[in-house]
């Protein structure tokens, strides 16, 4: 939706609290239970919703009364796979085992999981983003990624067919949940959300018809190229990181088109590498390594990285797809022409990895600065293959109703006309018995970010609503978005944890030709985004 357009939608947005509501719309703050205000030791599945920012607040109080949170205690959480001298995993290793450094100081592992800890049992079969989360929160996953719009035609059916090759020695039933996607300069498909049914994969890979990717001849469409890699790295990781387990990214294509920056002008490259940098914390905070597979085969290594920048930075200046990979923990596997080995490499890693979690010794705040991780493992001939660091995120912005930005409208739209579940915000839905066209959503507490009190406000939540309809093609013909401002209630304190849902009333001016709806959330404090679904009779 263009951004002009946008401004105008979000511009009508109410701002409300409770007892006073925009026509349509009741809110409904929830108490459930007071938490206690002693903060629980790190676990990975709880820090594994913002893996390397998780901050405990400390609050001051400024002079005019108004509140000022200051967050310095990073949780970082690195999820590493150990491999021997053929690159087989190694497991059964302990805590003792393992040394952390950051910034070339040894931190203290704090908390510590064994490889495979987290695979679904045998007992349990996940076939939707839904049950993912419901029956196994904490599984690993597998995302595949078939990149059409950077890669030969003939490239993508040879990785096509090393997909099935690959699938077809599998078990029916895969160890692992995964999921299957499709992307192209005009569509992002998700061919089959989370199964462990191997059949429903193979058969929606057969299903699925290549577009050809003409625009891979034009050297005009490099901008929408690059474009659509960030997009979708960006997409893929918003959608997925609510669930709390490890996610491997497996990337078949080039990725970036190839292009020489030496001659770029500066702010072009500074574009780049700021879209470099806000990827890698993306897949970060989504707890996501990317493993790229290039299905053309035999040729010249593309992960070389720039001399001076090459000690402390994994991007060494060089934009390449395969060292965006590698800041992950990720790999770049090319060279070679069995690609259904290669698959089942990235696979294998991602069943096998041990997770640490530590708080970091530096508390310092330049967000410019790489803070480069050192993982090593007391285990003779043994590799550690893990991220190799990170930068600290700004945060999301605040919105502004009536001039949003351009990421926060890249956000929304993609969520709101995307297949794949978001579930970074739990929300669940149900059709108002009482009212025709009236639905209520209920907002996890997890996904609840309630802002601290000042002297002119009590404690709210900020908050994106839309709703969008759709026809029976597909097309988007109708979307309501609101922006509000939630209050808490009198009845809190004000700063200090608080674990309390919402429960939205949304009454909906249906389209006569809609047949399906889907509501869109997005916190503001945390930029998470969580979708739900309904068919229209």
């Amino acid at each position: 939706m263009r951004p002009m357009l946008w401004a105008a939608v979000l511009a009508t947005a109410a701002t409300i609290s409770v007892g006073q509501e925009p026509s349509g719309t009741n809110t409904q703050p929830t108490q459930e239970q007071t938490p206690s205000t002693q903060q629980p030791a790190p676990q990975p599945s709880a820090a594994g919703q913002s893996p390397s920012s998780q901050q405990s607040p400390v609050t001051a109080q400024q002079q005019n009364g108004a509140y000022t949170i200051q967050r310095n205690a990073r949780l970082v959480i690195l999820d590493a796979v150990v491999v021997d001298g053929k690159g087989n995993p190694i497991p059964g290793l302990k805590k003792e085992d393992f040394s952390v450094s950051e910034m070339g100081e040894p931190q203290t592992v704090l908390n510590f999981e064994q490889a495979g800890a987290t695979i679904p049992p045998p007992s349990v079969t996940i076939n939707s983003t839904g049950e993912l989360d419901k029956l196994t929160p904490r599984a690993p996953v597998n995302i595949i990624v078939l990149d059409e719009f950077n890669t030969r035609f003939e490239d993508m059916a040879f990785a096509r067919y090393s997909l099935k090759k690959f699938l077809e020695k599998q078990p029916d039933k895969l160890e692992v949940p995964t999921m299957l996607l499709a992307v192209d300069l005009q569509h992002f498909t998700v061919l089959k959300d989370y199964t462990q049914d191997k059949q429903a994969i193979l058969q929606s890979l057969d299903k699925h018809f290549v577009a050809y990717p003409w625009q891979t001849h034009n050297y005009s469409w490099i901008g929408e190229r690059y474009a659509t890699a960030f997009i979708t790295l960006r997409r893929v990781a918003q959608a997925t990181t609510g669930h709390f387990g490890h996610k491997n990214m497996i990337w078949v294509g080039r990725g970036f088109p190839p292009f020489n920056f030496v001659n770029a002008p500066v702010d072009q490259q500074h574009r780049v590498d700021n879209a470099i940098q806000d990827a890698v914390n993306t897949l970060r905070d989504a707890r996501i390594t990317l493993y790229t597979i290039d299905p053309a085969g035999v040729m010249v290594d593309p992960g070389k990285y720039g001399n001076a920048a090459a000690f402390n930075d994994p991007l060494g200046g060089n934009y390449q797809f395969s060292a965006l990979a590698k800041a992950t923990g990720g790999a770049a596997l090319y060279g070679r022409n069995d690609v259904d080995t290669e698959i089942g490499t990235a696979i294998k890693d991602g069943a096998t990895f041990y997770t640490l979690t530590y708080r970091p010794t530096d508390s310092s705040r330049d967000m410019q600065k790489f803070r480069k991780i050192v993982v090593t493992v007391n285990y003779p001939g043994a590799k550690v293959l893990t991220r190799e660091g990170y930068y600290l995120s700004y945060g999301p912005g605040r919105v502004d109703p009536t001039n949003p930005s351009r990421r926060l409208v890249s956000d929304l739209v993609a969520a709101e006309n995307s297949q794949m579940v978001y579930d970074g915000i739990p929300v669940t839905l149900e059709k108002d018995s009482t009212e025709s066209n009236t639905y209520l959503l209920h907002v996890d507490a997890r996904g609840v970010a309630w802002n601290y009190a000042t002297d002119t406000e009590p404690r709210h939540a900020e908050l994106i609503l839309m709703c969008t309809q759709f026809d029976k093609k597909g097309k988007e013909i109708d979307r309501d978005a609101r922006s509000m401002k939630i209050s808490a209630g009198s009845d809190v304190p004000p700063t200090g944890p608080l674990v309390r849902p919402l429960n939205l009333r949304y009454h909906m001016k249906r389209n006569d030709k809609a047949v399906r709806v889907r509501f869109t959330l997005r916190m503001a404090a945390t930029g998470r985004i969580g979708t739900a679904d309904a068919e229209l009779n």
